[in-house]
């Protein structure tokens, strides 16, 4: 969906599905498609900013938390442990969402901002009527899924096992071999909470199974039967493998010229495309080929394209005709 775009554009197919090896488009409500949709391994949100910038969206950002809950909650029940979600949004948007992501179970791991430069406003706005810094970002939130394990979040479940074994908090930092890492990182409660490493876990599990308290065994069990292997609990972190160089400061200029879809009266279709160049590291970072992405809110399909490109599995919907079409469009000269 994304935000705004210009009216009465003429439609360049009436199709209402696009269906290929490793890709399905279609023209809808993604809420009516999430369940025929495979697991996720990246799902890639671009939809409402509350600005009334497409047809179903929020006047303002105060009703963001109530339009995204369904698909936020349709969204937990298809991921597992290994699903990344990258949440774009404006500031006021992302942080009105924030609350009911945490509550389904994404955990938050940074916030990177997309920097459009000076030549995005070019001298077109006036800060005496706008009364603030002139605009040239947006924001695109990192987060991962975790389910809960006994009720309780990894970071806590961590911390309750350990604690359930009998030992010293200080005793994890013996067993992992190192001065204070375990307990100032893996076993903390605050924001320097660290997923545990493999070879850092396995650890933590052999010496709480050897030296804790006989009658609780197993620690750290996923079936409360053996304790979890290596192999699980590698299964259990998201994939991220940063671009060299890659920072949480995206410096690239809004789309000019032939990276714009337009129409053929040569207007801009969607006023917020995002970049395929910035949609494409969101995919390598968190997948391999020929796993799933997910884009609920396609607008011109711009993450879907780039999935594609990269031998991803794509899915998508787009509310919009209009928008539906266009990025419909984009595939026809693609194998």
């Amino acid at each position: 969906m994304g935000r705004g775009r210009p009216h009465n554009l003429p439609l360049p197919s009436q199709a209402t599905s696009l269906k290929r090896k490793q890709l399905l488009l279609t023209l809808g409500n993604s809420l009516n498609c999430y369940d025929r949709w495979e697991s996720p391994k990246c799902i890639i949100s671009d939809g409402a900013y509350g600005i009334l910038g497409f047809e179903g969206d929020t006047a303002s950002h105060l009703n963001l938390a109530e339009w995204y809950e369904p698909h936020v909650a349709a969204w937990a029940k298809a991921s597992n442990f290994a699903t990344t979600l990258w949440f774009w949004n404006s500031e006021i948007g992302w942080a009105t969402v924030h609350p009911i992501l945490e509550q389904y179970g994404f955990r938050y791991v940074s916030c990177n901002i997309w920097n459009k430069g000076h030549a995005h406003i070019a001298g077109n706005v006036s800060t005496k009527t706008i009364r603030r810094f002139p605009v040239v970002t947006e924001v695109c939130a990192h987060y991962v899924f975790e389910p809960k394990l006994n009720g309780m979040t990894l970071k806590r479940w961590l911390l309750e096992e350990w604690k359930r074994s009998g030992l010293k908090l200080s005793q994890s930092n013996a067993a992992c071999g190192v001065a204070d890492a375990a307990t100032r990182k893996y076993l903390t409660q605050s924001h320097l909470w660290y997923f545990p490493p493999p070879e850092a876990m396995q650890k933590l599990v052999s010496y709480a199974n050897l030296h804790g308290h006989t009658k609780g065994r197993p620690y750290f069990s996923l079936d409360g039967k053996s304790p979890v292997t290596r192999e699980q609990w590698e299964r259990m972190r998201a994939q991220f493998d940063c671009p060299h160089g890659m920072t949480n400061v995206w410096e690239r200029a809004a789309l000019r010229n032939t990276e714009r879809v337009k129409s053929p009266d040569g207007k801009a279709v969607h006023l917020n495309q995002k970049p395929l160049d910035l949609m494409e590291p969101l995919i390598t970072t968190t997948t391999n080929p020929g796993e799933v992405v997910w884009e609920p809110f396609g607008g011109l399909f711009s993450g879907t394209l780039a999935a594609f490109r990269l031998g991803r599995k794509a899915f998508a919907a787009e509310i919009d005709p209009v928008y539906f079409a266009y990025g419909m469009d984009r595939f026809k000269t693609l194998r």
